[in-house]
């Protein structure tokens, strides 16, 4: 009795030392958060730094002294888990991203964005697997076979433009804005996909059939995963609208926004589907209708929230990718052969620049024919800036190299240890030297003076602003239509051909009018009770 006694009290002491660790390491990472928000600040201004790479190199610096003060053991307080970073981190991010988007330079720009972020996607994974393939075969690295290279291939086909876009401003250019933007999203959807797709067919009886079966489960998932990020966004509006529980609390408005937001990410991943699609999409839904139905106050407090939740989550993952980089484990399965480490990174980075500018430059080029207007046309300078924003890497490809090359967070296999390093490496490279440069690049391809600003609108639609214009289209229509104009349908194949843009706009908007914002709200659609929308805006349509 005595010695099992003894034993429970040994439990218990070694539980409380672990939770009393938990809590010192959690106290050290939030303190790290809190130190990257204020040096991001005060580097605002700064000519070459940003928030992501500051948080990085703080990561960077922290894992030094760890390392220094374990004596070599360990560099990081946290242990990475893809479970962490796949349903924690991400989907706030890509929520807020399509809940703040403007939504008319998105959609007006669709088939451009589409074709970079998901057939570009396709052409780099393609041009790495191959590159990767010829070379690592002749290198000696270990043993890797083809899923592991088509693995290699959407590890590194995954973009992270976060600093582009820290630069870059929506009003000044919104051309350029929304095909970084919107392609990012896109990619780090069709990356995955690809991922989970090459993980789930059998690789060693390849054949035509299991290549029409595969971009088949592509175009489903693609497809079943934006249905079901606008149905959950259309729920959420249809609840909040007939219930108006804003009359109540405001409280239990921005609570059932979150949750279902994060419940269309949640059931995504348990139908097996893109839930980076799924919860962007239902962001966009519920900017363009669930957002109105709320209280002014919840809608201040959504768009603050939303925004708030992505800004925490990046900032943690750069700062933690910049801890791991120093993870010693890894690091002494490579450190006989520093040289293969250093040409692996070399290829892998060269396979980027390649497969990158194989498709955004062609891809331009078709997309300038089918446009009219100069304005709508992407000049040089700004494939340029296309090219660069997507050479970046960052927590997507970590967090898919770790599912390939590591078991439970551990790497065992000199070859998978190489792989794990190497991204380790090109992550790091390339955020921090790609993205050091490019303030001062889009600076001199796009002096202030001379940014396009022709095309930039005042797009309202979203929760940055209290005014409201149309999902599509520009607001010298919405004019037309608060006006009373009639939406003429086009007579013609040829006047759908014409003037693409507008007439799906138009089209969109009378099933709009008619039927979708009558049924599940939106400005001029809400209910009328005490303290809504609608009796202080006077019920008032667009």
């Amino acid at each position: 009795m005595a010695v099992e006694l003894a034993l429970i009290a040994s439990r218990l002491q070694n539980l409380a030392t672990s939770d009393h660790a938990s809590v010192v390491s959690m106290n050290l990472f939030v303190a790290l958060l809190c130190a990257c928000i204020v040096l991001g600040h005060l580097l605002e201004e700064n000519r070459w730094m940003n928030e992501s790479i500051t948080a990085l190199l703080i990561g960077i610096c922290t894992g030094v002294f760890i390392l220094l003060l374990s004596g070599g053991k360990s560099s990081h307080i946290l242990v990475f888990s893809e479970d962490l970073f796949f349903i924690y981190l991400l989907p706030p991010i890509i929520f807020n991203a399509g809940f703040q988007v403007k939504k008319k330079q998105f959609f007006v720009n669709f088939m451009t964005i589409t074709s970079f972020g998901a057939i570009g996607t396709l052409i780099s994974c393609c041009i790495i697997t191959l590159g990767a393939t010829q070379a690592f075969k002749r290198m000696d690295i270990g043993p890797l076979e083809l899923g592991d290279y088509l693995a290699i291939g959407s590890i590194f086909a995954a973009t992270d433009s976060v600093c582009t876009l820290q630069v870059l401003n929506q009003d000044e250019t919104p051309l350029l804005y929304s095909l970084v933007f919107g392609e990012g999203v896109v990619n780090d959807a069709t990356s995955v996909v690809l991922f989970n797709a090459i993980q789930s067919f059998d690789l060693n009886q390849l054949n035509p059939s299991i290549a029409l079966h595969f971009l088949g489960n592509f175009f489903y998932l693609f497809i079943a995963s934006t249905l079901l990020g606008v149905l959950t966004g259309l729920l959420s509006a249809y609840v909040i609208k007939k219930l108006y529980i804003g009359r109540h609390s405001t409280d239990r408005e921005v609570a059932l926004m979150m949750l279902m937001a994060y419940l269309s990410y949640m059931l995504a991943e348990l139908f097996y589907l893109s839930g980076i699609l799924t919860v962007f999409f239902c962001g966009i839904v519920m900017s363009h209708y669930t957002w109105h139905n709320v209280t002014e106050s919840s809608r201040v407090t959504t768009k603050h929230s939303f925004a708030t939740l992505s800004f925490v989550a990046e900032i943690f993952i750069f700062l933690y990718v910049g801890m791991d980089a120093l993870d010693i484990e890894k690091w002494k399965f490579v450190s006989d052969s520093p040289g293969t480490s250093i040409a692996t990174s070399s290829v892998l980075l060269g396979l980027v620049l390649l497969g990158r500018a194989a498709f955004v430059f062609p891809l331009s080029y078709l997309s300038n024919l089918t446009k009219k207007s100069p304005h709508q046309k992407i000049s040089f300078r700004q494939q340029v800036i296309i090219w660069w924003a997507g050479l970046m890497r960052g927590a997507v490809s970590m967090a898919l190299a770790y599912n390939q090359f590591t078991m439970s967070g551990h790497t065992q296999l000199r070859s998978n240890a190489i792989m794990i390093t190497s991204t380790i490496t090109v992550v790091l490279f390339s955020t921090v030297v790609f993205g050091l440069l490019t303030k001062p690049l889009i600076r001199l391809l796009l002096p202030h003076s001379t940014i396009t600003t022709s095309m930039t609108t005042t797009e309202t639609s979203t929760p940055k602003s209290f005014a409201v214009v149309p999902l599509l289209g520009n607001s010298r229509d919405s004019e037309a239509d608060l006006e009373g104009h009639e939406i003429h349908r086009p007579n013609s194949l040829r006047a759908l051909l014409a003037t693409p843009t507008h007439t799906v706009h138009r089209l969109w908007r009378k099933f709009d009018d008619s039927f979708m914002r009558p049924v599940f709200g939106g400005r001029g659609f809400v209910p009328v009770e005490p303290g809504s929308p609608s009796e202080r805006n006077g019920n008032s349509h667009w």
